[in-house]
């Protein structure tokens, strides 16, 4: 009981606190909340546990320095109000993720799988999670890998958003102008693809607290990750600080081909996908306009997901 309660109370905390704070929109903290439901209802607190420390720390990011992001970045203040896509797009490999571990490892007793398996013939776990016995990110009893392959995929999606979202929040605030990842050039503060040295230390810092978090959390609930302390920290702490760094370059390599900048002469601002108001002097920076903010976030996290499953 307590498994189901807990999650569904924390989910509800996370979604009007968000819902609260103006960092999620009506649809966002909908989204949030079947996303955190879905994500902290498991046998592993692991899954749950970076799902919040990435959405506090993300969203105090959002909001930190805002006044002097508004002046670089036309349609700011909206960009930061996160929508259902928005959210979805940020959590959603992740959530897949935690649902296929739990469906080989925990079927009886999530909710969300035994909804997902009514009308099918009910699924025999692969290995009963015993957190005395088997550690998630090392092998389960069988030897089968895709305990790893789950955990490291959720890991590489946390890392490279939070690295991303750290990258983009408060590189914009270095005190030298972004260069074009392609070019090298300088270009506008905000400018899709443009990197900095402190994005970059940005990046890594949030795929490290991706892997402390994880880390943290299974020590706490696991026997046998603590036998093995060395091993599970050093291993999660250089896929999350590889996930935080690749995640984010890849994000800003796809951001300086196939997304659009548009910059208004007038307003001396990089227009953001949330822009109002009549721009009568715009042009195409750079960019192809073939893939959204949103769509590139979604893209560049689930690439390194699945890398970070595939090296696990």
């Amino acid at each position: 009981m307590l498994r189901t309660v807990i999650p569904l109370f924390l989910a509800a905390f996370l979604a009007l606190h968000g819902l609260r704070k103006k960092s999620l929109s009506p649809s966002g903290a909908s989204a949030a909340f079947l996303v955190g439901f879905g994500t902290l209802h498991s046998a592993t607190a692991v899954f749950g546990t970076t799902l919040i420390v990435f959405y506090l720390t993300g969203s105090r990011a959002t909001k930190y320095g805002k006044q002097r992001k508004a002046q670089y970045e036309d349609g700011y203040h909206e960009a930061g109000y996160r929508s259902a896509w928005q959210v979805l797009c940020n959590a959603s490999t992740a959530l897949v993720a935690a649902f296929l571990w739990n469906l080989t490892y925990d079927p009886q007793n999530n909710v969300l799988v035994r909804l997902a398996s009514i009308s099918a013939t009910p699924r025999t776990p692969v290995a009963i999670y015993d957190t005395r016995s088997w550690c998630p990110v090392l092998d389960d009893p069988h030897s089968t890998g895709l305990t790893q392959i789950f955990v490291f995929a959720a890991l590489g999606h946390f890392a490279c958003c939070l690295g991303d979202t750290l990258a983009s929040e408060l590189g914009i605030l270095s005190t030298s102008p972004p260069r074009l990842i392609t070019t090298w050039h300088t270009v506008p503060r905000g400018t899709n693809g443009g990197v900095s040295l402190g994005g970059t230390i940005a990046s890594i810092i949030g795929g490290l607290i991706v892997a402390l978090t994880a880390t943290v959390t299974l020590l706490i609930e696991n026997t046998a990750c603590r036998a093995q302390l060395f091993h599970v920290a050093g291993k999660l702490i250089v896929f999350g600080m590889l996930g935080g760094f690749g995640g984010s370059m890849l994000d800003s390599l796809l951001g300086a081909t196939i997304q659009e900048t548009r910059y208004s002469e007038s307003g001396g601002k990089v227009l953001t996908d949330e822009s109002k108001g009549n721009h009568k002097s715009k042009i195409s920076a750079r960019g192809l306009n073939i893939l959204s903010n949103n769509q590139v976030n979604l893209l560049s996290s689930l690439v390194t997901a699945l890398i970070s499953a595939w090296l696990a």
